[in-house]
């Protein structure tokens, strides 16, 4: 049962939305391309052939990656920001 504006689905809606847009930023951030860097391009140091054979298109060691990725998390958006203030569930 609806209550207001919101249709019956709302809340799937906007659940779906928000993985939606997760899923494309995520692809966003993947490196076009095969082919992988042999040294890290932050720190210079030699990426292991097992890293490159198993994420095609690398440029970063496991350590300057992990950096990357927390400041990322840091900056990310864990909200849905397709609704309005007027089309949010009460």
């Amino acid at each position: 049962m609806a209550s207001g504006w919101a249709s019956d689905d709302a809340v799937n809606q906007q659940i779906e939305g928000t993985i939606a847009d997760a899923i494309e930023n995520a692809r966003r951030q993947l490196k076009q391309g095969s082919l992988s860097a042999n040294i890290c391009i932050e720190c210079g140091e030699a990426i292991p052939e097992a890293r490159k054979l198993a994420l095609p298109g690398v440029q970063y060691c496991l350590s300057c990656q992990q950096e990357i990725d927390k400041q990322l998390a840091k900056t990310a958006v864990l909200y849905n920001r397709r609704g309005s203030k007027d089309s949010q569930l009460r």
